[in-house]
């Protein structure tokens, strides 16, 4: 039995081939359709089983009915001698054949559609989402973003499960029930079709504001989740504030609304399973009360009497599931819809077709008339032009907002410019693929956020191939093994092998800088970018990264920027930005001697760096402070 699940199971590979797009379909079907492609040949497959089961159980109660009639029409003591032929081909249809077609399509249903049409979303899903820019996440909540995808994979394997086995399963009922009635009296089927009309009738008018109701209910169940995680994520200012009562009161409203909510989700279930049920109750007395009527003039059997009861009592039980899963079917398609919202948006920066790998020969690095101001009048950079040699360290130093940070997501290319070139070794980076231009830079950013992994694991990102002794002695020259071998996590992972938590949680602010800096050191990038890489780290630990970074800046092109100025004092240029474009550009002493932005930084801050006086004799040894 192992053998044929694996074989079902493995009918479809979730994780095959498939036409990539970056465009994909904004329409709900299409949409559907581009998932459920591998499918097609399962589906038709699933649609006939799921008939030949409603017909067989039209014909299971059509069997009653002629076994009532054997039975009334024999003596006891003759019954299985008149009688066996039919009696033993019904025994064997039932024992062997009924159980295979069931096996067939559970087997369809079970191992080849739900766990592989759930994987293939979220897999493929997953894949165009990743390939998102950053400025597309930055527009949006990681968690909305993972609760979309991981929702939409079970809302689709439930609408396909509900038009499958629900809907095609009810339409092949209804119509080989007809012909049982038609087949006792052709009058017995007036009854049937009044009853699936009103019943239509009855779906059109309350299905779409049941789904509705639905909707809204999820909707403030979210929301009542949304306050929860805020207040728990916040727990310590809810605690430093004493607001408690504040939080309670905050979450009561939401919790009021949800229940509200559900009270009118309620009222109209409660509305439709009466009517229902008052429909159902025609259909019984309807159908059996006239085939009674036909048997006591002569015109119908003893059996079919009994079928009749057994169909519409068969009816009565599926009304009620067919209604929830019709309803089901438009609530999960409502939440594919949302999660077409996220899943469906075009990727917004793309390679080109023709996009070449980045051909570095010695790190050349050139802005010419750069101009981005994410899509407003404002914020950004302004017409930059600025060339960084081979080799050469230049530091980048600006007030909050004058566009350090947007220079840099600029080169690494996490947005295009608006207008302007940006160039490696004379290559358009735009004509570039992202893989090979972002592999050959590296960067430390002030607020670096690990991956809920080991440490090694986090530090191996830079470099997957390297080797354990490559990995440590990179926290080493990070000053991270100091504390790495001291690690523990909850399961009782120790050193290299302790994870770090959610974006690095566990660790302190200054550790998770050292951790980032060893992944960087082991990428061993040849261009590297550094956005207040020590600003985490105090003064003793920083002198010693600071030496370890000038000994790996060696033979890189380097692009640092910082508020502490004394951590780019010893570049070989320090360009000053501000209002979005180049005020003035000079080494450490020749922008002092100008007196003028950089100067009057220089001058604010109470101190730099241990061991300033060796970049300037010129002035007394401040004592290190941002800007």
């Amino acid at each position: 039995m192992q053998t044929i699940f694996r074989r079902f199971e493995n009918s479809i590979d979730p994780y095959g081939p498939y036409d990539e797009n970056d465009v994909p379909p904004a329409r709900l079907w299409p949409f559907l359709q581009s998932f459920l492609k591998p499918f097609r040949w399962v589906l038709v497959a699933c649609v006939a089983l799921t008939a030949l089961v409603g017909i067989g159980e039209i014909l299971l109660i059509y069997l009653a009915g002629q076994i009532v009639d054997f039975l009334s029409g024999a003596e006891p003591d003759a019954f299985f001698a008149t009688y066996w032929i039919p009696v033993l081909a019904i025994a064997v249809g039932l024992v062997l054949a009924w159980p295979v077609v069931v096996l067939l399509h559970a087997l369809f249903m079970n191992q080849t559609v739900f766990p592989n049409l759930g994987t293939l979303i979220r897999w493929r899903s997953h894949r165009h989402v990743i390939r998102q820019s950053v400025g597309w996440f930055e527009n949006d909540f990681a968690g909305r973003i993972t609760n979309r995808i991981m929702q939409t994979a079970p809302a689709a394997g439930e609408a396909v499960y509900q038009v499958l086995d629900a809907g095609t399963y009810a339409l092949t009922y209804v119509i080989a029930a007809s012909f049982l009635l038609i087949d006792a009296d052709g009058w017995l089927v007036l009854p049937l079709l009044a009853w699936a009309t009103f019943y239509i009738l009855l779906m059109i008018m309350f299905i779409p504001r049941i789904g509705r109701a639905s909707r809204a209910f999820s909707d403030a169940r979210s929301a009542i989740t949304g306050r929860i995680v805020d207040s728990y994520t916040n727990i310590e200012s809810v605690k430093l504030f004493a607001h408690s009562g504040i939080e309670e009161e905050y979450a009561r409203e939401v919790i009021e609304n949800s229940r509200k909510a559900f009270q009118r989700q309620m009222r109209l279930i409660t509305l439709t399973q009466t009517m229902l049920n008052a429909l159902n109750m025609f259909l019984i007395v309807s159908v059996v009360g006239l085939t009674i009527y036909l048997w006591s003039i002569g015109n119908a059997t003893v059996g079919a009497v009994a079928a009749s009861a057994a169909l519409t009592l068969r009816l009565h039980n599926m009304t009620g599931w067919i209604m929830w899963a019709m309803s089901s079917l438009f609530e999960n398609l409502g939440v594919v819809s949302e999660g077409m919202m996220t899943i469906a948006q075009p990727i917004d920066l793309t390679d080109s077709e023709d996009a070449a790998e980045l051909d570095l020969v010695g790190g050349e690095v050139h802005f010419e008339n750069v101009v981005h101001h994410y899509g407003k009048l404002y914020g950004g950079l302004s017409g930059i032009t600025l060339a960084v040699r081979a080799g050469e360290k230049v530091g980048i130093v600006g007030r909050s907002g004058a566009g350090k940070s947007t220079l840099v997501k600029l080169l690494l290319r996490f947005y295009d410019t608006e207008s302007g070139v940006i160039s490696i070794d004379g290559q358009d980076i735009s004509q570039l693929s992202q893989t090979s231009l972002r592999s050959r830079i590296g960067m430390i950013t002030q607020d670096n956020s690990l991956l809920h992994r080991s440490v090694r694991d986090n530090i191996a990102y830079g470099r997957p191939d390297a080797t354990d002794a490559e990995i440590r002695e990179a926290a080493r020259k990070a000053e991270a093994d100091r504390f790495i071998d001291g690690l523990r996590d909850m399961e009782g992972r120790t050193g290299y092998d302790a994870f770090v938590g959610e974006r690095g949680v566990k660790l302190s602010g200054g550790q998770r800088q050292r951790i980032a800096l060893a992944r960087v050191i082991l990428k061993n990038a040849p261009i590297l970018v550094l956005d207040e890489a020590t600003s985490a780290l105090d003064s003793e630990i920083e002198a010693s990264i600071q030496e370890t970074l000038y000994g790996i800046m060696e033979g890189k092109t380097v692009i640092a920027i910082a508020h502490r100025l004394s951590t780019i004092a010893r570049m070989d240029r320090i360009v000053v930005l501000d209002r979005q474009k180049i005020a003035e550009a000079g080494t450490h002493d020749e922008l002092l001697a100008k007196g003028r932005i950089y100067a009057r930084f220089w001058k604010s801050q109470s101190g730099g760096f241990l061991g300033i006086d060796s970049v300037s004799k010129k002035r007394k040894r401040p004592v290190g402070a941002d800007t």
